[in-house]
């Protein structure tokens, strides 16, 4: 492996920041931070007021305080959220069930509540989307596929309702391809299904809004919804943050609940598939989290970890790895050169800033997922479609059952197994020498969506998801964050990764690179 060291030097450029103190509010089991020296840079430093002219814009954070104060009541911001949804949705296609009606009811009783000093939580009248692959009592939930087309459920997916329990106002449901694994029409490549259609992203509506939460990503860049939660199998909350210039969590697997997900949990890839939120600002991701996180007793993986303050993170003591393209993917030189502007960022304020990839380990970790998932002739996933009833499927699901091969031998597969298992050790040992990985989130800004078919599709296998997918496999947590712009006006984001359980960590680099990048921009829709 190529490293290349910049050791960072003390200099004027910190010495603004003044008096900075340093401490971690997480357990003590958690990992160590690498020790530096000089000032500490604590990462509240770098959180900006998000204050928007047109509120619509702001953070969940000074929404919650805006209505708290009474400055703004619900029915407000719920109209407002309303108004422009039906405003940009004609074009983008990213709200595809909406729930306005009883979301006006709920936001009126919220302004009611309020009147009489009472409360319901920390989202207490805050509107927000929902992907469309989580179960949401009482408005419909499809999941992309025909089986569930008018599926409307008695109750709310796990991490729906604990945002509902805190006061969050259903607007409306997020367009995901089916199942949130596989698009719809062969060669659109862009969040679709056979259901509702195609989703465009905001900032040139002939570009994709990446999967599988595309909708989500879409909507909440554009200004329809304070933020969204999607789920990530192989990278699909951090490329559509990417591609949309949001920021967005994958968190540590089994941190959230999956249950009521239409791939819940359970399953050879149970540990792949994370829920996480996707807002404007980073700052709004760390006070969505722990709302979401923790046991329900019902999906058995999920873990009771501590949630450590990411604004007392030391910067100062960060050892940083990063890496502008992986050897596996063709990277584009306006992504390669935002990484690496990302990079010299982290010069001003880390320990160390390395370039370091570990090539060979996730060359080798990406075949063993290929491998896995082709490896049993696709019956998983003809199982999941038996599971909801859907005989018709998008071309896509179609190709892959009518092409399906034949399965491998159980000795193969277990074989698979435990290869996964040995390469996920060895990048746990190599990520040893830092706190931090700075890398791409895609291989390039949006992609056309009339791109044609990619015959490698097939096997879920698309090169440009090779910067998030082992980081699924690992089940390490991962942050996006926007830090650059194409030539073509499209966002441009960064994956910010760290060690298990340590979300604190990524988010703290995500905020200060949002800082020095200005993060999202509104799109001209």
């Amino acid at each position: 492996m190529n490293q290349k060291e910049y050791k960072t030097k003390a200099n004027s450029r910190r010495s603004f920041l003044g008096h900075l103190t340093a401490g971690m509010t997480a357990a003590t089991f958690l990992p160590v931070l690498a020790h530096g020296h000089g000032k500490r840079i604590l990462a509240k430093e770098f959180i900006s007021n998000t204050d928007k002219n047109e509120f619509i814009y702001s953070s969940v954070t000074d929404l919650v305080k805006q209505v708290g104060n009474k400055n703004l009541s619900s029915l407000e911001v719920v109209k407002a959220y309303i108004d422009k949804i039906e405003q940009v949705n004609y074009q983008l296609n990213a709200v595809v069930m909406e729930s306005f009606d009883r979301a006006l009811e709920e936001a009126k009783k919220a302004d009611v509540m309020r009147s009489k000093g009472n409360s319901t939580g920390k989202l207490h009248g805050i509107p927000m989307t929902i992907k469309d692959s989580f179960m949401t009592k009482g408005v419909v939930s499809t999941g992309g596929t025909i089986g569930k087309m008018n599926y409307i459920p008695t109750e709310d997916a796990t991490v729906v309702a604990r945002l509902r329990e805190q006061g969050a106002i259903l607007l409306g449901k997020t367009n995901t391809p089916e199942f949130t694994l596989i698009g719809g029409v062969l060669g659109v490549n862009s969040t679709n299904n056979i259901i509702y259609g195609i989703s465009k992203n905001p900032y040139d509506l002939n570009r994709t809004t990446s999967g599988s939460s595309g909708g989500a990503g879409a909507i909440v860049a554009a200004g329809g919804s304070p933020f969204d939660i999607g789920t990530d199998w192989g990278g699909s909350v951090r490329g559509p943050s990417d591609t949309n210039g949001i920021s967005g969590l994958k968190p540590t697997s089994v941190r959230f609940p999956r249950t009521g997900h239409i791939v819940g949990y359970g399953g050879l890839f149970d540990s792949w598939q994370q829920p996480g939120p996707m807002a404007r600002y980073v700052k709004d991701l760390d006070y969505l989290t722990p709302i979401m996180a923790g046991p329900d007793f019902k999906d058995a993986a999920v873990v009771p970890m501590p949630w450590p303050d990411y604004k007392e993170v030391d910067l100062s003591k960060l050892k940083v790895a990063f890496f502008p393209e992986n050897g596996v993917a063709k990277t584009s030189e306006e992504t390669i050169g935002t990484v690496k502007k990302a990079a010299k960022w982290m010069e001003e304020v880390s320990m160390d800033v390395i370039e370091d990839c570990p090539k060979e380990l996730l060359i080798e970790l990406g075949t063993i997922r290929r491998e896995l998932i082709i490896g049993d002739g696709w019956q998983w996933l003809k199982r999941a479609t038996e599971r909801v009833g859907s005989k018709t499927y998008g071309a896509s699901l179609r190709k892959r059952l009518e092409v399906a091969g034949k399965p491998i031998t159980t000795a193969e597969y277990t074989k698979l197994l435990e290869l996964q298992d040995a390469n996920r050790s060895k990048m746990l040992q190599w990520f040893s020498k830092y706190d931090v990985i700075i890398c791409p989130a895609s291989s390039s800004p949006a992609g056309e969506i009339n791109a044609g078919y990619n015959e490698e599709s097939r096997y879920m296998d698309n090169p440009g998801e090779s910067y998030t997918k082992p980081f699924n496999t690992c089940g390490w947590p991962g942050a996006v964050v926007r830090c650059g712009t194409s030539k073509g006006g499209l966002p441009i984001g960064v994956q910010i990764v760290a060690q298990p359980w340590r979300e604190d960590v990524a988010l703290a680099v995500a905020q200060y690179l949002e800082s020095k990048s200005g993060g999202w921009k509104a799109p001209l829709i």
